[in-house]
């Protein structure tokens, strides 16, 4: 089974695609996304956010939220303002913000590369969050998010996708975040063939975010499978099996989105703590210095060094250094700055020992910059933030390649990809 195919895209007409385009279905709060939807009646948030057209306070894994979902991605189909491809292809997909570009190609990845490793995962999921998306899938018939996938950079694959975008753009948008959006639909078959060939050809690929999305595609695969399985026993013999019995079927691949590792940008995802564990900010900082050196800043400190740490506190930032020695050369987890942090203060002094479940600690993805982190402990809400490096791309690839799972919010990709500018329809 080859790492990618292409596939007959739902996606909006030209003319609509702003009014469809939205971030990311888990980026936004609920108040944010009711905001956001005001006075846009084609936001794919209507979609991948149902409950902002339900009354305040639904639970969003409710029922009513998932049939909401289906109505209205029904409803756009049904006003022409999305509309299928009529044959399968690959798509171009190009992100430029601030200087920064980035481009890659939205494909069906294959459920069976995920399973068998050759797609690759780095984190842990939560079952909440990937029930959720599977009963999504479920409902909708069809995959709206993204999977985030990295291939290690291939110059043969940028070339060719670079020169597929030499003909204007059938989607060309600016968000509201400033962020760039163009789309090329890939229709001819030499070059569908060649991308195909040269993805297989490296070997490997890489969720570089989208965890549950593809977890959650699985397991839609797997019970599709094992319906189909049961009703073939039961009734395929006496009809006869098609040509195409044996071909995969859609839900057999998920909706991803492919770039170069060199091209991505990471952000930091940053820590904020509610308490002390009974330290007062003396004291806790004395304990910090058994394992740092600690220096008061008059400014924010955005780290940049291995081992480095900006801590606000009491109104103060201080700039962290771990000592050398226990920084691990050789570990592929412990030499993360995510996990340097947990392992040497925050687990032993804080006693967090699970911040997956912990409710004394939270994250803030690096978009919301320093002041995101100041203003949450200045509030009272918080009583100190921490300030990390962003993580490399080779520790990702690193821990991917050692089939090792990071801590939970290691790492922050930024531009975020858009919702809603391609949808994979399954059987």
């Amino acid at each position: 089974m080859p790492l990618i195919i292409p596939f007959a895209g739902l996606r909006p007409r030209a003319d609509h695609a702003e009014a469809v385009a939205a971030p990311p279905y888990d980026v936004l709060s609920a108040e944010e996304a009711r905001a956001m939807v005001a006075g846009r009646p084609a936001s794919f948030l209507h979609i991948s956010r149902a409950e902002v057209d339900l009354p305040a306070g639904t639970d969003p894994y409710s029922d009513a939220v998932y049939a909401r979902a289906r109505d209205n991605l029904e409803r756009l189909r049904t006003e022409g303002i999305l509309i299928q491809d009529p044959a399968p292809q690959y798509y171009v997909y190009r992100l430029e913000v601030e200087g920064h570009r980035q481009t890659g190609l939205v494909a069906a990845a294959s459920v069976e590369a995920y399973r068998d490793g050759r797609i690759r995962r780095h984190e842990l999921t939560r079952p909440a969050k990937e029930q959720d998306r599977v009963r999504q899938i479920a409902a909708l018939d069809a995959q709206t998010g993204p999977v985030f996938l990295v291939y290690r950079a291939a110059p043969q694959i940028d070339a060719r996708l670079g020169a597929l975008c030499n003909e204007p753009p059938v989607i060309d948008i600016t968000a509201g975040d400033g962020v760039r959006h163009q789309l090329w639909p890939v229709a001819d078959a030499e070059a569908i063939a060649a991308l195909t060939a040269d993805f297989d050809a490296l070997g490997r690929l890489y969720i570089a975010d989208g965890h549950h999305r593809a977890a959650a595609a699985a397991r839609v695969a797997d019970e599709r499978r094992k319906a189909k399985s049961a009703g073939t026993s039961s009734h395929g013999a006496s009809h006869g099996a098609s040509p195409d019995a044996q071909a995969p079927r859609p839900s057999e691949h998920f909706l991803a989105v492919l770039f170069p590792h060199d091209q991505l940008r990471i952000l930091p995802y940053n820590r904020v703590v509610s308490d002390l564990n009974g330290f007062n900010p003396e004291a806790f900082l004395a304990r910090i210095a058994e394992n740092y050196q600690v220096e008061p800043s008059a400014k924010p400190v955005a780290p940049k060094a291995r081992g480095e740490v900006g801590l606000y506190l009491g109104g103060q930032w201080h700039r962290l250094q771990l000592r050398v020695d226990l920084i691990p050369a050789d570990d592929p987890i412990g030499r993360l700055d995510v996990s340097l942090l947990h392992d040497q203060l925050i687990a032993p002094l804080l006693q967090i020992s699970d911040p997956r479940r912990d409710e004394r600690i939270d994250f803030v993805g690096g978009v919301r910059g320093l002041s995101g982190l100041s203003a949450r402990v200045d509030s009272g809400e918080m009583a100190a933030a921490f300030a990390l490096p962003a993580t490399r791309m080779e520790d990702l690839l690193a821990v991917a390649d050692a089939g090792a799972m990071m801590p939970p919010k290691s790492t922050w990709f930024e531009p975020k990809l858009a919702d809603g500018l391609v949808t994979h329809l399954l059987d």
